[in-house]
């Protein structure tokens, strides 16, 4: 008594698309028959496409190879090929029945030589040009300077790519100089001594490499954004197998132009790093990242975390600031959030609205929610957004809704110190 009992498979072909179809099987073996060409199964294909606009399925040049699929039964799951070059029978949905021609042999990968490679890299870069022009790239590692987009690149093997053991900064490059350069650069340094990452070269060696770089690239308003990693080597997670630490530095130039129009923030649900990791600068940018992607989703500019004890403490990559009613500028105390150059800097120059009277004071302390909703005033710092004006923050208008004067006069101060401040912020580029 071996009749015969049918049971349906089916494969995810894509995310809109299911193949399903019936494969006989007997009490003495439960494997489909899958060796016999298709018409010759005494059983039926059917395909449930979401949408499809003809009733005729031609696939030429497909195969389904090594596609996992799972019976109805608890059988477990087995890997198979169709043959190719054989006909099956389709039944569409409310529609007639059609032929497939499964005829395709596997994609095959092409063994590329390194130049073949770097040409490929290069074609690459020029059919997905982004916002950012990559002008020039440094790397410990071939010890130079390139201006080929196509060459920066860093090695999979690097510490910082697979285990995230790397720091980074970044300085702006306004009219041939370079912004704040040395207080970026004894943050690096910082966060490097506090990722347990050696320097490759003291820091003088990499104020000058970062120096050269931007001289090359011929940018004179861009970013600089430089990297120490832990090293490359291997795939362990102790970088002890590296034989050395790793530095890089890529020159970009943006093509968007600064707004400084209000935004909408939310309060972010994504946890805030731990303060011994949120402090330091390191690559860990997963939760910033998330972070930012919460207020994106959300339809706001970002997204403002609040720390362990519920006080607020920044944003996804830059810092916050209130301007109460009684006119004090107020800022998250540091010892919990990353030190921000842009906001510090700030801070500083906030002192010339305090002798003219716009402001009565500054203070780093510790912030309620209620408080930073009631303010008057509610703006962001960052090397990327300068001073950015907060104008609601969940639910709540800040102030009236409008760009308040302190952060237009804050933003003012910062743009001239960029063109026209002292040396102690300004290093000019030997182009």
């Amino acid at each position: 008594m071996g009749g015969h009992r049918t049971r349906e498979k089916s494969i995810p072909i894509n995310k809109n698309r299911l193949l399903t179809f019936t494969l006989p099987s007997t009490r003495h073996s439960a494997r489909p028959i899958l060796n016999t060409p298709m018409a010759a199964w005494p059983a039926s294909l059917r395909i449930s496409p979401n949408q499809i606009a003809h009733n005729q399925l031609i696939y030429k040049n497909y195969q389904l190879y090594n596609s996992q699929f799972s019976a109805t039964t608890n059988h477990p799951f087995r890997r198979f090929r169709l043959p190719s070059s054989h006909l099956g029978i389709v039944r569409l949905s409310n529609q007639a029945q059609s032929l497939i021609n499964f005829t395709t042999p596997i994609m095959e990968v092409p063994l590329l030589s390194c130049e073949e490679a770097i040409e490929r890299l290069r074609l690459s870069r020029e059919r997905h040009k982004g916002k950012q022009q990559f002008l020039a790239m440094y790397s410990s590692i071939f010890g130079g300077i390139t201006t080929d987009p196509a060459a920066m690149v860093i090695p999979m093997d690097d510490h910082m790519v697979h285990r995230g053991h790397g720091i980074f900064d970044t300085a702006t490059i306004v009219e041939g100089h370079l912004y704040e350069l040395d207080q970026h650069l004894d943050r690096c340094v910082r966060s490097a001594s506090m990722a347990k990452i050696s320097l490759p070269f003291d820091r003088e060696t990499m104020r000058s490499i970062l120096i050269q770089t931007v001289s090359a690239s011929k940018c004179r308003n861009g970013s600089l954004r430089y990297w120490l990693s832990a090293g490359h080597g291997d795939f362990h997670l102790s970088p002890s197998g590296c034989a050395e630490s790793t530095f890089y530095a890529i020159v970009t130039q943006s093509s968007t132009s600064s707004d400084h129009t209000g935004i909408k923030v939310i309060t972010s649900s994504i946890p805030i790093k731990p303060p011994v990791f949120a402090t330091m600068k390191s690559v860990n940018y997963l939760p910033n990242a998330l972070c930012q992607m919460e207020a994106e989703e959300n339809g706001c500019f970002a997204s403002i975390w609040l720390d362990s004890e519920g006080f607020v403490a920044e944003g996804p990559n830059m810092n916050v600031a209130f301007v109460t009613y009684d006119k004090e500028l107020m800022m998250p105390r540091f010892d919990k959030i990353l030190s921000g150059c842009t906001a510090k800097r700030v801070l500083k120059l906030s002192q010339e609205l305090v002798k003219k009277g716009d402001i009565r004071g500054v203070s780093t302390r510790d912030v309620t929610v209620e408080e930073g909703k009631n303010a008057e005033e509610m703006m962001l710092f960052g090397s990327g957004v300068l001073v950015r004006p907060i104008v609601q923050w969940d639910d709540q208008v800040i102030g009236n809704g409008n760009e308040g004067p302190v952060a237009r006069a804050l933003l003012e101060l910062l743009l001239q110190d960029m063109k026209s401040g002292p040396s102690t912020v300004r290093t000019p580029i030997p182009y």
